[in-house]
């Protein structure tokens, strides 16, 4: 077993001002996401170039966080929401969604391909190998404010956090960090280094994260204002990442249907 180091979350405090670790954790990963976008963009064959990828990246971004904050309170607070909806707005209480954030950003790319006249897979296709970065960090970031944590475990590597018990727990967040950040964007950067269908590249994040996502949920514990929603096991996670799957392999099947390169 392995003591959680129990990191403060104030990375640095400038008088009145506090730098949050898991702000850092965004911004570094919106700042991989640009660097790598950029270089992408300069390879022979892009339809997004290298000046557009600012613009790009300020859209995902907006579409993040907002999506993110309204798919958390929707998601997972939605009678709390509709007592009180003033909660959409205090951000600084916490509660981001993955799923929330993915919708938010899949609007944003639909207005940004309109700007530029791109179709919305282009720019799909375009940002999928990229988007694991901002996983990668934003787990890492869950890990440092000590959030997220598994079910109990005995394994070598199970961590004892304070005021979680006696037990040991699964680093869940650690997990989705390794597959959700560093194995998917392996799997798609080599996939995507040569011309495929157009919808594949995005067929292969949906279902790379799905699968990541679903397996892990079998050892993160569920917010505990909602608990398991069936059978002792199935999370909220769990039931939306099941249309992100279907979808997946709809586009796989279409793209290698169609075959249309980019």
């Amino acid at each position: 077993m392995i003591a959680y180091p129990d990191i403060d979350p104030v990375a640095l405090s400038l008088g009145p001002l506090k730098v949050h670790w898991y702000g850092l954790m965004y911004l570094i990963g919106f700042t991989g996401v640009w660097l790598l976008g950029r270089y992408r963009a300069k390879k022979p064959g892009s339809q997004i170039s290298a000046e557009q990828m600012d613009d790009l990246l300020f859209y995902g971004a907006v579409g993040v966080v907002l999506g993110g904050r309204i798919g958390y309170v929707l998601f997972y607070n939605l009678p709390v929401f509709l007592e009180n909806p003033i909660i959409l707005f205090r951000v600084w209480e916490g509660g981001m969604s993955f799923h929330g954030g993915m919708l938010g950003v899949f609007i944003a790319m639909w207005l940004f391909g309109k700007k530029v006249g791109a179709t919305f897979f282009t720019v799909t296709d375009f940002i999928a190998p990229l988007v694991p970065i901002g996983l990668f960090t934003g787990r890492i970031g869950n890990f440092i404010n000590g959030e997220l944590w598994g079910a109990p475990t005995d394994l070598p590597w199970g961590m004892l956090v304070p005021g979680l018990g006696p037990l040991a727990r699964h680093p869940s967040m650690l997990y989705e960090a390794a597959l959700e950040g560093l194995v998917l964007f392996i799997l798609l950067w080599v996939y995507s280094h040569k011309a495929r269908p157009k919808m594949a590249v995005s067929g292969l994040f949906l279902l790379g994260y799905g699968v990541a996502r679903f397996f892990v949920e079998f050892y993160r514990l569920p917010d505990a204002h909602i608990g398991y929603l069936a059978y002792g096991w199935v999370t909220m996670g769990q039931v939306l990442t099941v249309p992100m799957l279907l979808v997946g392999v709809l586009l796989m099947v279409l793209a290698y249907k169609k075959k249309v390169t980019d």
